[in-house]
């Protein structure tokens, strides 16, 4: 194939003709569409890349910030906006795949549902593909259980972390500071659940205009067994399979630890949040009727919007709604604060290592190849320039997306992004202390599982102490079944 330079001018009137394309074809997806216009070109390499609407609406500037990474420009990436369903998107990959397609070239790949593609040997071993120096730079100065998400059993590399998710807790500063409070130091000091669920009841019984106290995703779907309750759990020295290191396997050899006691008092802490002392299970010294009941049917976006419409004073959420709840025209502008997710007990009180303390579930999407592309030359430089810090910093100003490399929080170029390099210093907290799901080939059948479970228990159709045991028989029953 012969290169030539392209301009961004050039680039663009391509897109005017791939749009056109796809209207006079009738095609229903950009990759059959594209398909038959990457063969017509021959004078540039064009990496197909599967990734989101986000990603597609700022294109042009993710690509020019490629190109300023050391991207050749004879590299062309054409994004193509999946689903912005996270479910969606996965089957959308596993029909792709299947079929053997030689496009997308390169799939942005959820760190929840990765693993299952490296198990069933869908994505390319990037071991075989990546420069050994890269590979050691994955490996050292990406965020750790980050990588985690992408290693195989045997130890290879099989994806790049793209960029983390990881949640903080957004509060009304200028209410709660009215209420009396100092609140000086808590962007990166946790407070502990019984302080924060204190200051949260003072702060809503001092002001009468507001309905709740705290919003936060309690619906039985993927996000509550993955983060919310992962983090409810860690917060107190829980797990799912007792050490860290177990999360990703072995499946079927590996404690199961989900019914033990600080599980247990995660589960009551929260009945408190809903429904004050008058739960039989209510803990002493937590305050209680901060959480409305609707909570157990809310997900990221209708727990947000209260918070969002001034009547919530504390709200758990992922970056993106830092982004909307500090801004000058939607939300609070200055008057937002965000804090660590609180604490349970102190890491040094907790029975497994890497919990206790500001437990942040680990979200965020990795970089996956093809193993049937054609031009796993032209992917590979693309990973490379993604894999640079300019990059990252670029891609966290164009589209909020936190860089996987912890070191990069702290460049210019991060912490003068509008709203979000604001409340960097918070964020690099729940990125120190992020845990991530035991995203195994089984865990999709057990988060069903435990999503079911901790909804029941926070909506008082069952104990905790009686779910849990059921439930880590159910979880033992699945991990056997491999």
């Amino acid at each position: 194939m012969s290169h030539r330079h392209t301009t961004r001018g050039e680039r663009t009137d391509r897109g005017v003709t791939r749009r056109r394309f796809i209207q006079a074809t009738g095609a229903t997806g950009a990759v059959a569409a594209f398909s038959g216009y990457a063969r017509a070109q021959d004078d540039t390499t064009v990496v197909q890349f599967a990734s989101d609407s986000l990603a597609n609406d700022n294109s042009e500037t993710l690509q020019q910030a490629l190109y300023d990474a050391g991207l050749s420009e004879n590299i062309e990436l054409d994004i193509i906006a999946g689903a912005w369903e996270t479910g969606r998107r996965q089957n959308q990959y596993q029909q792709w795949l299947s079929a053997g397609r030689n496009e997308p070239d390169l799939l942005m790949m959820d760190s929840g549902w990765t693993q299952p593609f490296i198990a069933r040997k869908q994505v390319q071993n990037m071991s075989d593909l990546l420069p050994s120096d890269l590979q050691e730079t994955v490996n050292s100065d990406y965020q750790a259980r980050a990588v985690d998400s992408v290693t195989g059993p045997e130890g290879d590399l099989y994806g790049v972390p793209m960029f983390l998710g990881v949640p903080t807790m957004n509060y009304r500063k200028d209410l709660v500071e009215d209420a009396g409070y100092d609140t000086s130091g808590w962007q990166t000091e946790p407070l502990s659940w019984e302080e924060f669920s204190q200051v949260t009841s003072d702060v809503l019984d001092q002001n009468d205009d507001i309905d709740y106290g705290f919003t936060f995703q309690g619906k039985a779907y993927e996000g509550l067994a993955c983060c919310n309750f992962n983090e409810w759990m860690s917060s107190y020295g829980g797990a799912y399979f007792g050490d860290l290191d177990n999360l990703f396997g072995p499946i079927g050899d590996r404690p199961i630890t989900i019914n033990q006691d600080q599980v247990v008092r995660s589960l009551r802490m929260v009945r408190t949040f809903i429904n004050g002392s008058d739960d039989p299970v209510a803990l002493d010294g937590f305050a209680g009727d901060i959480a409305p009941e609707a909570v157990l049917q809310w997900s990221e976006e209708p727990s947000r919007q209260p918070f969002t419409n001034g009547n919530a004073v504390m709200h758990r959420n992922w970056p993106y709604a830092i982004n909307i709840n500090g801004s000058e025209d939607e939300g609070f502008g200055e008057d937002l604060g965000t804090m660590p997710i609180p604490y349970g007990v102190s890491p040094d009180e907790a029975e497994y290592e890497g919990t206790g303390g500001a437990a942040a579930a680990l979200g965020g999407w990795n970089l996956t190849v093809n193993p049937n592309s054609q031009k796993k030359d032209a992917v590979v430089a693309v990973i490379e320039a993604m894999s640079t810090d300019s990059y990252q910093a670029a891609q966290f100003e164009a589209v909020g997306w936190l860089p996987p490399k912890p070191a990069v929080y702290d460049s210019e170029t991060v912490r003068n992004v509008p709203v979000l390099g604001r409340y960097i210093d918070t964020i690099k907290v729940s990125v120190e202390n992020a845990i991530p799901r035991p995203a195994t080939a089984v865990w999709p059948q057990e988060s069903e599982q435990i999503a079911q479970t901790v909804n029941s228990v926070l909506a008082q159709e069952s104990e905790p102490a009686p779910a849990l045991d059921q439930l880590a028989a159910t979880v033992e029953q699945i991990e056997q079944s491999v």
